[in-house]
């Protein structure tokens, strides 16, 4: 990259690195004021859909947006027992 475009990149106009994009905030705001405008009739909804599997989806899929999904942890190490599980027993 030459000199000159690197020194356009760094004074790009724009919105700053790290600030929320106006017409997202904006969905999931319109998002959230549907939600809170109908939440006495999602019972209703999913009282009428027949199979059990698509209400069950249906279900999960909306709680994601109250109950965020929880990400995968991995802990590596080794663990070290150090202490007696019985000692009480003693």
């Amino acid at each position: 990259m030459s000199d000159n475009k690197q020194l356009q990149n760094n004074k790009s106009p724009g919105r700053p690195k790290g600030s929320p994009n106006k017409a997202t905030a904006d969905v999931r705001a319109a998002i959230a004021a549907f939600a809170s405008a109908n939440v006495e009739n999602m019972g209703d909804w999913l009282n009428a859909i027949d199979s059990p599997e698509k209400k069950l989806d249906l279900f999960l899929r909306a709680i994601e947006y109250h109950i965020p999904k929880l990400a995968r942890q991995d802990i590596t190490g080794e663990i070290k027992h150090e202490h007696n599980i019985y000692s009480w027993m003693e």
